[in-house]
């Protein structure tokens, strides 16, 4: 009975994303959309395919990284390579850009993810740090000039990535891979004694979400005309971070919402750089002192209705 209730479920959620992702299209195709909804349309998108590979990084292994923007040039720059300098196919570009991100994320993961709390989150930082010098003085990829992309990304390229990506993350935290994942976020020392392989599963998370982040990076690259290494900093690192820690640590729905949420913000207070930082400022202030958990914290949008089902059951055994 659980098994078919799950799969009605997932073809329930298939059916709504296919609705969705009708009416956005035709309201593109009919023109009903201008240039700038639809800019932010994409944008909120790849924000969410970043905040949730991070959130696997950060939300279900308890790793604390803060150079995310470091995959997401890789993914950019790989993929605008493949297209602008191999004249490759997109759907070629955006794998290639998501497999440099994973190799990147074991060639930084394999050593640092021994380290714990403060010194990963330095390690990483530094990792993201790297790529973007590495970036401004490669002249193949025009250094501080930044690299021309063709504008290919479009509405269904980002639609299918984003339902992808959460389809995987969904699975994988469902999977016994995902149950050692968290047992590690909970409790290292007990996982490993346990048996629990802990390096592997953290590279392997941090793989994955440096993966992912590759493929935003490759969708990123291609909704601009132009890509600079600046764009890759710090600061992009510590917005990714926020989709996680204001949507709460360990709920992939509060990952997604919180993504929304910011960049729509973000998007309308463009204009107003300094407004922005106030605001997002004053966001995290006040969720750090009333909700340290976040707007939903380890729950889900499931959870919701499975807890108004289970109360009906409950009533209906007490009668009877």
């Amino acid at each position: 009975m659980t098994i078919l209730k799950r799969a009605k479920g997932f073809w329930l959620s298939i059916l709504l994303s296919c609705i969705f992702f009708t009416i956005i299209q035709t309201m593109i195709s009919g023109g009903l959309l201008n240039p700038f909804y639809q800019n932010t349309i994409m944008l909120i998108g790849i924000n969410i395919i970043l905040a949730a590979s991070l959130h696997l990084i950060i939300g279900i292994t308890g790793q604390f990284s803060i150079g995310h923007a470091g995959f997401l040039a890789v993914g950019a720059y790989a993929s605008a390579i493949m297209t602008m300098k191999l004249e490759m196919p997109f759907f070629v570009s955006l794998l290639v850009g998501g497999l440099m991100a994973a190799l990147a994320g074991l060639i930084i993961g394999i050593p640092s993810l021994r380290l714990k709390g403060d010194y990963l989150a330095i390690a990483t930082l530094g990792f993201g740090e790297i790529v973007r010098i590495v970036l401004l003085n490669i002249d193949y990829v025009g250094g501080a000039s930044g690299m021309q992309v063709s504008h290919l990304t479009t509405w269904p390229w980002v639609f299918a990535s984003v339902l992808l990506t959460i389809l995987v993350i969904r699975n994988f935290t469902s999977s016994t891979h995902g149950r050692a994942c968290i047992s590690i976020r909970e409790d290292e020392t007990a996982a490993d004694s346990m048996g629990i392989n802990t390096t592997y599963y953290k590279v392997v998370a941090f793989a994955i979400g440096a993966f992912l982040a590759g493929i935003a990076g490759g969708l990123y690259a291609h909704n601009f005309y132009i890509i600079l290494p600046s764009n890759f900093g710090f600061l992009k690192s510590f917005d990714i971070l926020i989709f996680v820690v204001l949507g709460g640590l360990g709920s992939l729905s509060g990952a997604v919402l919180a993504a929304i949420l910011l960049t729509v913000v973000t998007t309308f207070l463009q204009d107003y750089p300094e407004t922005r930082m106030i605001i997002y400022s004053l966001v995290l202030i006040i969720m750090m002192i009333y909700r340290p958990q976040g707007l939903l914290g380890t729950k889900e949008f499931t959870s919701f209705f499975k807890r108004k089902g289970g109360h009906k059951h409950d009533n209906e055994q007490t009668i009877a």
